[in-house]
């Protein structure tokens, strides 16, 4: 049987605050749920997870006017505190993501298999609204 090689996407972005305060954030449920949301429109009412090598997550991610909603979730396969979290979606596609500390900054690279249903860029930029209301997020709170 052959494996079909999955499209590999690439965000970033530099957060203005040490490391320890963005993984804090990162990680925290009752953040997760003030930021993760791609646009105003969009939100996530519950995060759920045990961080941990092999802990399961679950993020309810839906439309304000609950027109749509869908949950996210997975595996975490690795965390390194203040430094690394790989994870496996649910649907199979892995995750990874790195914290790399320059003193009162952050840049946050995340890569991420895409999924075969939305075109690439639609996907780049969905992320990267997720990671830019993060930063935003962050840097205000």
């Amino acid at each position: 049987m052959e494996t079909a090689t999955k499209t590999k996407i690439t965000i970033e972005a530099t957060v203005k605050a040490p490391v320890e305060k963005v993984w804090k954030i990162w990680t925290s449920p009752a953040d997760i749920v003030k930021w993760s949301t791609p646009s105003p429109d969009w939100h996530t009412p519950r995060a759920e997870h045990d961080l941990q090598a092999g802990g399961k997550f679950n993020y309810r991610m839906e439309a304000k006017d609950g027109s749509f909603g869908f949950d996210f979730g997975g595996v975490f396969d690795v965390i390194k505190e203040n430094e690394l979290i790989e994870y496996t979606i649910g649907d199979g596609r892995k995750v990874v993501i790195n914290f790399n500390s320059n003193g009162k900054e952050t840049h946050i690279v995340q890569t991420f298999e895409a999924e075969s249903q939305n075109p690439i860029e639609m996907q780049r930029a969905g992320w990267q609204a997720i990671l830019d209301s993060f930063k935003n997020y962050t840097e205000n709170n």
